[in-house]
């Protein structure tokens, strides 16, 4: 999403200046026409070179969202069951070891390609975020990414800035973030096969690629949800069309095998829900798929039989499935979490004869990401000049805080997290010349992280930083207050559970003063029980006119909100990053930090 005044002169104080923007055009294999064929660009170890099957393995992840440095508080964990029942809680992520993972599996595999399911970028911690996720595309490089396909997020700042992603140039207001250095861009291609501009009806990246080494041949096809526009501002996606995956993959899958090109691999960033949080889940039992819901579950049985895997993404759940394609035959269905937590590595056998490969031969799991490795060291050396740069406003304190504060870590609709953004941003717009505001409203999805007594490599006295703030909340929304009738904000409340929320309820997160009831017992709209919505303990008045605050994603509807749409009289404020750090500011101190919130406005019954 577009940067703050506030964040580009931040940035431009490490600048040594604005540089003209680079053209990389030539040497990029994204630079290439639609199917134009990818070398694979590591390899080595041992293989079967000769028989009739090679194995071919297939590393990927998802989600990754510029989480460089390893992910702080249960947002760096993954849950593994173990073999008597009980589970145990492991730390994860962080490209430094994410990069030893990865070399470490590939070292005995002749036949290796990495791929991922987008989301590479966008909603990133300040090491990366700050300087619009060049630091992250470089490390993508370095850990030798061979494709992905685009998520949602690769659209927070627009097409344009896409496209900087994958060709290079300095960013066209922050200039060249080194002296004499210009951002090369992506080294991997980004598939985007399901968006096409409006005008033209031609997809805007490359839709596949063909990734091939001595002879063996695999296509890739990329796409993201559909639903992308509800979920980023229309800024970002004006002017673009988000196609039906289905379609979109049959489509291309038909083109790869007019090619020539029989072994498929879709990725899809939309994903599912396992019906448990355990990375090592198994998700088939007691049958294929039976163990996980969501969009991935209808896309995995609507695609055709052409496509031989799927690797997946969104929900940043971890799973390995395989769910019946449209012949009923069994199909692998992929995701890796988020983050850098885990990998997915896939046996792929492919047979030289046929060119396609055997299904039933094909073999996947997760692996997790561990911290008790050794770092990689180009990855070390690629965050401390980050860091470097980033540190005089990284390390700027802006509050204090008396116990970890989760947020997108929390397993409660309501989370602690959520509480205190929210208040912070009532008490930002509640002013009548500041807008007025009698409830502010916070998505869940907005919320990126928590807040920790420790964060990584912090000193644990309870100080958060600038660098912390802006984790938690990188996309500096400006706010926003609009009038709306007590009947529309219940109908926004409905909309939590209904209609495209139902499946995956987005709970928003509510100031202090605002209460009522979810009740889960039930479906849809009715999970809100109407007469439990009050403000100061006085029941919503249907006909009554309240001003409400959030940002001005929520305000255009996005997360599948079109009620907020409807709001009238809008004034717009200061960002929410501002607003968090204000109110930190005024409500914290050394000698007095602030405690987490309790999370008790919202009443849910099971």
């Amino acid at each position: 999403m577009p940067a703050t005044p506030q964040r580009r002169r931040a940035v431009r104080r490490f600048t040594a200046g604005a540089a003209a923007l680079a053209a990389a055009a030539g040497i990029l294999t994204a630079a290439l026409p639609a199917g134009a064929e990818t070398a694979d660009r590591h390899g080595g170890g041992h293989g079967n070179h000769h028989g009739r099957t090679v194995d071919v393995q297939l590393l990927s992840f998802n989600d990754f969202h510029g989480n460089l440095e390893p992910p702080a508080g249960s947002s760096g964990q993954v849950t593994e069951k173990n073999a008597d029942g009980s589970t145990t809680k492991i730390d994860a992520g962080g490209a430094e070891y994410l990069a030893t993972s990865l070399r470490k599996a590939r070292k005995d595999n002749r036949y290796s390609v990495t791929a991922a399911a987008g989301d590479m970028v966008g909603a990133s911690p300040l090491v990366s975020g700050l300087f619009h996720d060049e630091p992250t595309i470089e490390a993508m490089n370095k850990l030798k990414l061979d494709v992905t396909s685009v998520g949602n997020h690769e659209f927070d700042e627009g097409r344009t800035e896409l496209t900087r992603m994958q060709k290079g140039g300095c960013h066209p207001k922050d200039g060249c973030f080194e002296d004499g250095k210009v951002f090369k861009g992506a080294d991997f291609p980004y598939l985007a096969a399901n968006v096409t501009e409006e005008k033209t009806g031609k997809p805007i990246l490359k839709p596949y690629t063909i990734w091939k080494k001595h002879g063996v041949k695999i296509g890739f096809i990329g796409v993201t949800l559909e639903g992308t526009p509800d979920i980023v501002s229309a800024e970002g996606v004006k002017g673009l069309k988000f196609h039906d995956e289905i379609k979109t993959v049959n489509k291309y899958a038909k083109e790869l095998q007019r090619r020539g090109v029989k072994s498929i691999v879709a990725l899809i960033h939309e994903g599912g829900s396992p019906a448990s949080p355990d990375y090592n889940y198994d998700c088939d039992s007691p049958g294929p798929g039976d163990g996980i819901s969501g969009p991935i579950s209808t896309i995995a049985k609507g695609i055709t039989p052409k496509v031989d895997a799927l690797v997946t993404g969104h929900t940043h759940q971890a799973y390995v499935c395989t769910i019946p394609d449209p012949d009923g035959k069994p199909r692998m269905v992929t995701s890796a979490s988020s983050f850098g937590k885990l990998y997915t590595d896939t046996t792929l056998t492919y047979d030289r004869r046929t060119g396609d490969i055997v299904r039933t031969k094909v073999g996947s799991a997760n692996h997790v990401v561990r911290r008790d490795q050794p770092k990689a060291e180009d990855m070390t050396s690629l965050i401390k000049r980050w860091n470097k740069l980033a540190a005089p406003i990284a390390n700027r304190p802006i509050g204090h805080i008396s116990a970890d504060i989760p947020g997108r870590g929390a397993t409660t609709p309501e989370t602690p997290l959520g509480d205190l953004i929210s208040d912070a941003q009532l008490e930002a717009m509640a002013p009548a010349d500041k807008g007025g505001a009698q409830i502010a409203l916070m998505n869940p999805g907005g919320i990126r992280s928590d807040l920790v007594l420790k964060a990584s490599g912090g000193e644990g006295d309870g100080v958060v930083t600038y660098g912390e703030g802006f984790t938690v909340q990188p996309f500096t929304n400006m706010m926003t207050a609009i009038d709306m009738t007590g009947e529309q904000l219940i109908t926004a409340l409905q909309q939590q559970v209904s209609g495209p929320n139902e499946a995956s309820p987005k709970i928003l997160q509510v100031s202090k003063g605002f209460t009522y009831t979810l009740d889960m017992t039930k479906s849809g709209a009715d999970r809100i029980v109407k007469d439990s919505v009050k403000l100061d303990g006085t029941a919503i008045d249907p006909a009554k006119t309240y001003r409400v605050a959030m940002n001005e994603f929520l305000s255009g509807g996005g997360d599948g909100f079109p009620a907020f749409k409807e709001g009238k009289n809008k004034l717009v404020g200061k960002s929410d990053l501002d607003a968090l750090i204000a109110y930190l500011g005024e409500h914290s101190s050394a000698s007095e930090p602030l405690p987490a919130p309790k999370a008790d406005r919202i009443e849910v019954k099971k």
